[in-house]
């Protein structure tokens, strides 16, 4: 049963924000299955995009773009819409996110794309008219020197996707506050990856998420695979960076006021498994006063 106090205190189960419903947040094994099922439809609609579109088709960055919208909307509810592992670090160094949940959350993660890149080999492979399936994926892979399609050089990749990936993580951190965009969140990430992508796509053929990188490269040509790591080193970097500055700051401005958090909020702090096992405030999240508490 919910009380109203004034004793300025907030109990863990609402100082860490309700869902939209009224319902305290999902555990930890559903949020988890929310980042790999938004992850597979980011990667499946992306990615085939990628490889199959056509003239006429809408540029797959935009896909890409539209994919995210898609998935936060249907899944950030539950998990707080990461489906990326440079978000899920930066999330978790700026406060908003348990650390307890990042290996669940990047496992799922990677399992939803690599089960989207496998539907799309194993279509790929049934069709008889297609030869060369593996220069299908190497064509959306994303390199750098004679990988890149303009030929950038290492550094040049590195430094573009570590400024990118840290512009993308700002902008998740930044809308999905609970004095953000709310219910705009996924529209400001989605056209924001959309607009860096396609910005990207001379350099390294547009990478910004580790996923979208692994999920071309297992099934490409040797040369992907042996370059991946710097699409995963340099958006975690990114996601670091903004991770900390977005915490520092926070910890330097004004107390939050009372109120409903916002929808992706809600799904992302401390107390989501259940709010049950939290007896602390979730990190860097100040109390608000007059707020209503909790009774078990």
């Amino acid at each position: 049963m919910i009380t109203h106090t004034t004793t300025g205190s907030v109990a863990p189960a609402i100082r860490e924000g309700l869902a939209r419903d009224g319902k305290r947040p999902a555990g930890l094994v559903p949020r988890s299955v929310a980042e790999g099922a938004g992850s597979f439809l980011v990667i499946l609609a992306g990615l085939g995009a990628t490889m199959l579109a056509t003239e006429t088709s809408i540029q797959p960055s935009l896909v890409f773009g539209f994919a995210v919208v898609a998935a936060m909307i249907a899944f950030g509810h539950v998990s707080g819409g990461h489906f990326n592992p440079a978000i899920t670090i930066g999330s978790a160094l700026a406060g908003r996110t348990v650390w307890r949940s990042v290996v669940p959350y990047l496992l799922a993660q990677v399992v939803g794309a690599l089960a989207a890149s496998g539907l799309i080999w194993l279509v790929l492979s049934a069709n008889s008219q297609l030869s060369g399936i593996r220069s299908f994926f190497s064509s959306a892979s994303n390199g750098f020197g004679e990988h890149s399609p303009a030929q950038f050089p290492l550094t040049s990749a590195f430094l573009l996707e570590v400024v990118a990936t840290a512009l993308l993580v700002a902008v998740f951190l930044g809308a999905t506050a609970r004095r953000g965009g709310g219910e705009l969140a996924p529209f400001a990430v989605g056209l924001t990856f959309a607009g860096l992508l396609s910005f990207l796509l001379p350099v390294t053929n547009g990478a910004l998420n580790p996923l979208r990188a692994s999920a071309s490269a297992v099934f490409a040509e040797p040369w992907a695979l042996g370059q991946l790591w710097l699409f995963w080193a340099a958006p975690l970097v990114g996601g670091a960076i903004a991770g900390l500055v977005y915490r520092s700051v926070r910890a330097s401005g004004t107390r939050r006021p009372s109120g409903t958090a916002s929808f992706l909020d809600a799904a992302d702090a401390e107390g989501n498994e259940g709010a049950a096992d939290s007896s602390a405030d979730a990190p860097g999240t100040p109390a608000a006063p007059d707020a209503p508490s909790a009774e078990r």
